[in-house]
């Protein structure tokens, strides 16, 4: 009778153990990706409200278009992952070097299509005319840095898949630093303006491409992998990775959706909603870290033909998930009065974000289950899925937000909105975890 327990706490640790290893540089890693706009944006705001408009803008633009390229680090953090557990270290670094090989191809794919219609891009975003010049430089110059960042995506699912998210980590720290003194040098020292920021900016992401490739290389040599491109991997990266890009796009134009209703709400309104939003995205890299740990632990687990590590893994993360949802919401609620102050002193936009932020803290503990069960389902390989999941989503939250200006309801409304599409995939997502059809064992999926 006392043994049951005890193996069961042992079990738990060792999960705790592989959980809190992969999660915590993972989050750090996760948060140091949009330090690098603000090292931008703090050395470029001293030049002029022009050029700050102007690289509003063209990181925007440049965010979004590496943002849909995201499924390059999940489908290959669970490629990667499934061929360790399998034992395969020489498959495992080989598909990653395709992952690798399709983001260079992509990145190529992005700068011919950035450079021409850069004046295009940056008009369709509405850029005013003294801003729009500034944009098109910062544009046209970090469109160079594009396929290093790509490169940087595959990478780091490469690590990742090999249980290794300290290295990431350990670059993205790098890169930030490098990043923050090539702007200040190349803007004020060399005098180039915007345009030494973006130089400073793809001459940083240059560097933790080539330390990436570094490490990735000498693993390839260490086990005899092949570094030549394969035309075969490179297409089943691509058929892989296809469903994840359908689940990102279809997340994207939820967001984009909510803060198109909420400009409609009022200026109030929208000033509300851009500081909830970027404290959710904040809470979500919490939450994706965890997410992480459960792409890589959940392919290796699969890799490694061991289904019950693999649901005993879930139902914990599940639970880190939970808990870290309630923790936060928590801090929300308690730090409410506190944190809108610290981003304006208008009442309006206090009276409208407060009762909203209450909406978003309730929800936290749903966000820890989607977040952690989605990075189950991308660890075990079940893109399509995912794909027709968030497709469901979005399809009930479209009408729900378009309602809301409809019958008068304001901010908090429309958050509501956000909590019933973040509830409607928990629901998905539970219902797959609990079928077990997402339990396909082996090297490969």
């Amino acid at each position: 009778m006392t043994q049951a327990p005890a193996a069961s706490k042992a079990v738990r640790r060792r999960h705790d153990r592989e959980i809190v290893a992969l999660a915590v540089p993972a989050f750090g890693a996760l948060v140091a990706e949009p330090l690098f706009v603000m090292a931008d944006s703090a050395v470029v705001g001293h030049l002029g409200t022009a050029q700050l408009a102007g690289l509003a803008v063209a990181s925007s633009l440049l965010m979004t278009a590496v943002s849909v390229f995201v499924f390059l680090a999940y489908a290959t953090t669970a490629a990667v992952a499934r061929r360790v557990g399998a034992g395969d270290l020489q498959s495992a670094i080989r598909q990653g070097m395709d992952g690798i090989w399709l983001a260079l191809l992509l990145g190529a794919a992005v700068i011919a299509i950035v450079l021409p219609t850069a004046p295009a891009l940056v008009e369709l975003f509405g850029a005013s005319h003294t801003a729009a010049p500034y944009a098109i430089t910062y544009l046209r110059i970090s469109s160079l840095g594009i396929p290093a960042m790509l490169v940087v995506l595959a990478a780091t699912g490469v690590l990742r898949g090999l249980q290794d998210t300290k290295t990431p980590l350990y670059v993205a720290i790098g890169g930030f630093v490098a990043n923050g003194a090539l702007n200040a040098g190349l803007v004020y020292g060399a005098g180039l303006g915007i345009a030494g920021s973006a130089w400073g900016t793809v001459i940083a992401q240059l560097a933790m491409a080539g330390v990436y490739l570094v490490v990735v290389v000498r693993g390839a040599r260490r086990h005899g992998a092949s570094l030549r491109p394969d035309a075969a991997g490179i297409r089943a990266c691509a058929q892989a990775g296809a469903p994840l890009l359908v689940r990102t796009l279809s997340l994207r134009a939820i967001l984009m959706i909510a803060t198109a209703i909420a400009a409609r709400l009022g200026d109030a309104d929208i000033a509300a909603h851009q500081i909830i939003i970027s404290l959710w995205s904040l809470m979500a890299f919490a939450l994706d870290a965890i997410a992480i740990a459960g792409q890589a632990i959940i392919g290796r687990y699969l890799g490694a033909d061991d289904a019950q590590g693999a649901r005993d893994a879930c139902r914990r993360m599940v639970q880190w998930g939970i808990a870290a949802g309630v923790v936060l919401g928590l801090l929300v609620i308690v730090s409410r009065p506190l944190f809108i102050p610290l981003f304006t002193n208008d009442q309006a936009v206090q009276d409208v974000a407060l009762p909203a932020l209450l909406m978003v803290a309730l929800s936290q503990p749903v966000c820890g289950i989607v977040f952690v069960l989605d990075g189950v389902l991308m660890g075990a390989g079940d893109g399509p899925y995912l794909a027709w999941a968030m497709l469901a989503t979005l399809a009930v939250f479209t009408p729900a937000a378009l309602l809301v200006p409809v019958f008068g309801g304001g901010l908090t409304a429309l958050w509501g909105a956000m909590t019933l599409m973040m509830t409607v995939r928990m629901l998905t997502l539970w219902l797959r975890s609990r079928s077990g059809r997402w339990i396909v064992t082996g090297a490969t999926r």
